[in-house]
């Protein structure tokens, strides 16, 4: 059993996605010319959206008319946006450029262009290794292997120091272009030619533990997680699991969605699963919409790391008497963001409610606490595993 979970340990840790994030800064121009003076407006009855529209619009012509260098208007545009956002001080409010939108999307919705491996800089020796090298992907296909270390790709050598690089480079491309990766195994150099392509990663991990119990982790609620909680439930299921252990430890949130999904099997139809209220105390109550399906006695596991959609599934399952609670106090995020698709090709992801338990108990800086609060992670398995052999 020990050896079942620090497996499925290993492979959550392997579901790390570089994803790199560009950030465009434009610094003021201090000026002593008289026209400085209509930098901001006078009239303080106008908007929000008024006044930055023309301050903006103000600095922009000063910037034409007195920049040395080029000014590219969508560089302008962009951090104008990011500014104001970043004025908000809310570390979950971001604009994405068009760029980073794609890696955003391609993060929560479980995909993402390259080759299929997780790597890890060794600083002792300078090397890149191989961790993992998800099935089925064009890494697999082309022959890498685990601890294989890739001295080069494309002629170009990269270090430890070099990983983030490596990493962009593996993934900056379009779908079918080839990279030739030099790679060092058992002291013999090889030359491997890998194709980019859409990789899927599966935030599912589950195996089945002693006393027929079912054990189901969700790394992320990624977009197609509900979908792929179902397959690994039947999947224990037809191998005599008769209760269940689902570990949320490390799960930061994800899709919201995905999650009231998810929550909806384990409750009964009508039940209260979360509650909502936006800024103008607006109240929206989301209920399962389904009979409930898995009826089977199950048990949480949560640690500090466990956050927003994470917590709005064990607070349904717990207030709703569906399951208890093993491990540590959760993170305590309890704000909800929106993604707005601008027209400029970005978006915007801006919180825009506060969630509560079924109970109405609030969540944001608060957190959950577990019913059986233990700290050491082989521990916490073990109480979950005693608390279904009782029932």
């Amino acid at each position: 059993m020990k050896e079942d979970i620090k497996q499925i340990a290993y492979k959550t840790l392997m579901l790390i996605v570089v994803i790199a994030i560009i950030t465009f800064v434009i610094t003021s121009i201090i000026n002593y010319d008289s026209s400085v003076r209509f930098l901001l407006p006078k009239n303080k009855d106008t908007s929000v959206a008024e006044q930055t529209e023309e301050t903006i619009s103000k600095v922009i012509e000063l910037l034409e008319n007195k920049y040395l260098g080029e000014i590219n208007n969508s560089d302008v545009i962009d951090g104008a946006i990011k500014g104001a956002v970043a004025s908000l001080g809310d570390k979950y409010t971001e604009y994405y450029t068009a760029e980073e939108l794609k890696d955003f999307e391609s993060s929560a919705f479980g995909n993402f262009i390259g080759i299929g491996v997780t790597i890890q800089a060794n600083t002792e020796n300078n090397t890149i290794k191989v961790l993992e090298v998800m099935e089925g992907s064009p890494a697999e296909k082309a022959g890498l292997q685990v601890n294989d270390l890739i001295v080069k790709a494309d002629g170009t050598t990269y270090n430890a120091e070099q990983i983030s690089e490596l990493s962009d480079y593996l993934m900056d491309g379009e779908i079918g272009t080839e990279i030739t990766l030099t790679i060092l195994r058992d002291k013999k150099t090889l030359d491997l030619k890998v194709e980019r392509d859409i990789v899927d990663i599966n935030y599912i991990l589950n195996t089945m533990l002693e006393n027929n119990i079912g054990y189901i982790a969700i790394t992320s609620f990624d977009e197609d997680c509900a979908k792929d909680f179902i397959s690994a439930y039947n999947k224990l299921l037809q191998e005599g699991a008769r209760s269940l252990i689902v570990d949320l430890r490390g799960n930061g949130g994800g899709v919201v969605e995905q999650a009231l999904e998810i929550t909806d099997l384990f409750c009964d139809k009508d039940e209260t699963m979360l509650i909502t209220m936006d800024k103008n105390e607006n109240k929206t109550i989301e209920k399962s919409e389904s009979d409930r399906t898995i009826t089977m006695p199950t048990i949480l596991l949560t640690d500090g790391a466990t956050a927003s959609a994470s917590e709005i599934f064990a607070a349904a399952l717990r207030d709703n008497n569906k399951a208890e609670i093993v491990g540590e106090k959760t993170f305590g995020k309890g704000i909800i963001q929106s993604l707005i698709y601008l027209s400029n090709g970005g978006a915007l992801k801006v919180t825009s409610a506060e969630y509560y338990t079924p109970n109405g108990n609030k969540i944001n800086e608060i957190g959950i606490t577990p019913d059986y609060e233990i700290a050491d992670g082989e521990e916490q398995v073990n109480k979950a595993i005693e608390i279904l052999k009782n029932k």
